[in-house]
């Protein structure tokens, strides 16, 4: 079984309710139908409701029926999330009038659904951006205890079943965080662990890269590696983690035993920790078109509950699958 068929069979086992804030847009509402056809997740479909109903119509979507349709416009559950969000950002200067208007984007109508309980997560990107994606949710859901940095991991589904978990890898940080400090490094490692294990469902062996292994080159973004390891070790004593290392000492058991002999990750890592998100947005793209890998994702990390980005190039198979992903985000949160 692949682990896409995996995700499937993990979600429909347990069903979780994902919202789909952009719940007119084509690519989503035909990925839905097929969701709810397949039984993978129970769908809150955002939007106008007879403009869906219309659209499922037109493109033969038969099952869109079975999913909750809501328009935040007239919801009869507006003012109540105007309250509630009023009362969360009130710090900030909120008032109910803002509020009041804010609750009319869908962005942030999913977001009240899954803070007051009756969601478990939120999949949009398809026409919005990702800060517009991400706003609401850290300002509503916030961050999961003990993390400060939202990042973004992407599986890998290499041809090379000799690195990795059978060729499974999982990346991070490849969306979020540009140049995260040592203390966010470490974040994005606990949490790319934690995603290796709810998504791919493996047990992490993570590997801190850099240009260096174990000393053989000075520099303060080595340093920064290093500490990042040493942090991460602490928040999380029971994770299999090293570091520094080279991606080839991480990958490959006979370079990992000669760069990194006793390591417990050299050679055998199946997560990998990049010291950018540059080194990693390039990193995993060259996986990709060199290698002719299979990239899913990027996968949101670090927020409370699962709410993740698509790219607005996204196919019908993309939408299906991070549903499934998010499904899956939501089963292993619930099990903290």
């Amino acid at each position: 079984m692949s682990l896409v068929e995996q995700l499937i069979t993990r979600a429909k086992a347990n069903k979780q309710r994902i919202v789909l804030p952009e719940g007119t847009e084509e690519r989503t509402l035909k990925a839905a139908n097929q969701i709810l056809t397949d039984g993978v997740a129970d769908l809150i479909l955002l939007g106008n409701v007879d403009e869906i109903n219309a659209k499922a119509q037109e493109w033969g979507l038969g099952n869109i029926h079975l999913a909750t349709i809501i328009d935040p416009a007239t919801s009869e559950k507006r003012e109540e999330y105007a309250q509630l969000l009023c009362e969360l950002r009130k710090k900030k200067g909120m008032t109910i009038e803002e509020a009041r208007e804010k609750v009319l984007d869908p962005l942030y109508y999913g977001c009240m659904i899954i803070k007051s309980g009756e969601a478990d997560g939120q999949l949009a990107g398809a026409r919005n951006t990702t800060g517009d994606v991400l706003r609401p949710a850290l300002q509503i859901i916030k961050t999961a205890p003990g993390i400060t940095c939202v990042s973004g991991a992407m599986l890998l589904l290499t041809h090379a079943p000799e690195c990795g978990e059978n060729g499974i890898l999982v990346m991070g940080d490849v969306a979020v965080t540009p140049v995260p400090d040592a203390n966010q490094l470490a974040q994005i490692a606990v949490c790319t662990a934690g995603t290796a294990k709810a998504v791919a469902g493996i047990e992490p062996r993570v590997a801190m890269l850099s240009f260096s292994t174990h000393g053989s080159a000075k520099h303060e973004v080595v340093d920064k590696v290093v500490e990042a390891t040493r942090i991460a070790k602490e928040m999380a004593p029971d994770l299999l983690i090293d570091g520094e290392l080279q991606a080839d000492a991480a990958l490959v058991p006979s370079v990992g035993a000669s760069k990194a002999p006793g390591s417990p990750i050299a050679g055998k890592a199946n997560v990998l920790v990049v010291p950018s998100l540059e080194v990693g947005n390039i990193g995993y793209k060259l996986v990709q078109r060199l290698g002719h890998a299979t990239a899913v994702g990027p996968i949101l990390q670090g927020i409370a509950r699962p709410v993740n980005d698509l790219s607005r190039g996204c196919s019908i198979d993309d939408v299906y699958k991070m549903i499934a992903i998010t499904a899956n985000q939501a089963i292993a949160a619930k099990q903290q």
